[in-house]
């Protein structure tokens, strides 16, 4: 899960898709970051975790760290929160395997169309991610389990 600063989108992602998987005792492994340096080593924002918490989901262990090319080799599947950081993910790779691991998170739930996950931190509207992501985290499931 990767959107910019790692505070508020993908660690609300890798929280909802975690919660998912011990749901349905998956031995996946899912982890968080960010394409910029900015918040490395702090927690989530307070907002996803609040509304994180209200769906009985703790994500204060998390630490935003950086994207770094050698996720490329530790995960099968990178999941972008919008275009510009999927462009970013994208330049770290040098390969076209690594390419095709790389995909829109909305893309699970709305097919073809790019949609981004709006960033909270400028909304503030952390419910309206919540419900965009635990709809996407369950078409990730669906569609990764059954094959």
């Amino acid at each position: 899960m990767v959107c910019l600063g790692n505070i508020c989108r993908s660690p609300l992602a890798e929280g909802i898709l975690q919660h998912k998987i011990k749901e349905r005792g998956l031995d996946w492994e899912v982890d968080s970051a960010g394409t910029s340096s900015w918040h490395i080593g702090e927690q989530p924002h307070k907002g996803s975790i609040k509304i994180a918490r209200q769906h009985q989901i703790d994500i204060t262990n998390q630490k935003a760290r950086q994207f770094r090319s050698e996720d490329f080799k530790n995960y099968d599947l990178i999941l972008a929160m919008d275009i510009e950081n999927y462009r970013n993910i994208l330049d770290l790779s040098d390969n076209k395997h690594d390419h095709k691991k790389v995909k829109m998170i909305l893309n699970y739930s709305n097919p073809g169309i790019n949609m981004a996950v709006p960033d909270p931190y400028f909304t503030g509207n952390f419910q309206e991610v919540y419900d965009l992501l635990d709809e996407a985290c369950e078409e990730v499931i669906n569609h990764h389990s059954s094959n």
